[in-house]
C-alpha cells in the first residue's frame, strides 16, 4: 500500500501517512498510488543541495570539502531509500566529486605556495635593498648640492630640509632635492637617518652620515647601508646600522 499524495509505502491498516500526514482511508487501490507516485515529483534533498554548495567552496576551503563529502554520501543514501520521494542524486554526486577534488587540490596549492612564497620574499627583499642603495645615493648627492647652494649652512642633518616638493622656490628649509616619501625617513621597507652632522657654523669642512636599515629584518630587507661626505656607500650583511659605519664593506 502506498500514499496517494507522496507515494511513500504504508503499513497495512495505517490511517495516516507517516511522511506527509495525508489520510489513507480511501487509499486501497495500489494502481492509484503508483500513478500518484509517478505524476507527483519528489522533493529535492536539502543535504544534496548542501553537498553541491559546500563542494564548490571546498575547492578553496579544506573543511568545506569534508562537509561536501559527508553530505553527499548521506543524501545519496536517503535518496535511494526514499523510492522516488526525494530528488537530487545528481547534485549529491556533483558535490561528492567537488569535495574529493578539493581534498586533492588544496594540498597542491599549499605545496605551490610553500615554494613560491619564499621566492617572492627574496625578490621583494632584493628590490627593497636596491631601492635603499639608490635612496642613500640620492641623499648623498642632495647633501652635496645643499652644501653648494647654502655655503653658510653647509651639510644639513635634517631630511626635511632636503624636501620641499610643492614649494614655490627652494630654500635652506625646503631645498627641493629629494621626494617627500624619502624625506619622511621611511621608503621601500627601509628607515633612513641623517646623523653626526657638522656644518660650517660649527667649524671645519662639514660632515654627515646617512644610515639605511630594514624596518623588519629578513622581511623588508637584510642588509644595512650607510655613507658619508666621502660618497662611498657601504653595507653590513646583518642589518646593523652601527656596524655598517664601523666596519661596513664598500658596495661594489
Amino acid at each position: 500500500m502506498f500514499c496517494a499524495k507522496c507515494g511513500a509505502p504504508l503499513p497495512e491498516g495505517s490511517q495516516f501517512c507517516d511522511r506527509c500526514g495525508a489520510s489513507t482511508t480511501a487509499q486501497t487501490n495500489p494502481a492509484f498510488a503508483q500513478a500518484a507516485l509517478a505524476t507527483e515529483p519528489g522533493k529535492t534533498s536539502g543535504k544534496a543541495l548542501g553537498s553541491l554548495i559546500t563542494g564548490i567552496f571546498g575547492l578553496l576551503l579544506f573543511p568545506a570539502a569534508i562537509v561536501a563529502i559527508i553530505l553527499g554520501h548521506i543524501s545519496r543514501s536517503e535518496i535511494r531509500k526514499s523510492n522516488g520521494g526525494l530528488q537530487g542524486a545528481g547534485m549529491a554526486l556533483t558535490g561528492l566529486i567537488l569535495g574529493y577534488a578539493g581534498i586533492a587540490f588544496i594540498p597542491m596549492i599549499l605545496i605551490i605556495a610553500a615554494i613560491a612564497i619564499p621566492n617572492l620574499l627574496r625578490a621583494r627583499i632584493a628590490a627593497n635593498e636596491a631601492s635603499s642603495v639608490s635612496s642613500v645615493r640620492t641623499i648623498v648627492t642632495a647633501e652635496d648640492v645643499y652644501k653648494s647652494n647654502y655655503l653658510v649652512v653647509g651639510y644639513t642633518c635634517t631630511l626635511s630640509n632636503l624636501d620641499g616638493y610643492g614649494e614655490s622656490s627652494p630654500s635652506a628649509d625646503h631645498a627641493l632635492l629629494i621626494d617627500s616619501q624619502l624625506a619622511s625617513g621611511s621608503k621601500s621597507g627601509y628607515r633612513f637617518v641623517l646623523q653626526n652632522c657638522m656644518s660650517y657654523e660649527k667649524g671645519g669642512p662639514g660632515k654627515f652620515q646617512v644610515l639605511a636599515y630594514p624596518v623588519s629584518r629578513n622581511q623588508s630587507g637584510v642588509r644595512a647601508f650607510c655613507s658619508d661626505e666621502t660618497g662611498v656607500i657601504r653595507y653590513e650583511p646583518n642589518g646593523s646600522a652601527d656596524d655598517c659605519l664601523a666596519k661596513g664593506e664598500p658596495l661594489q
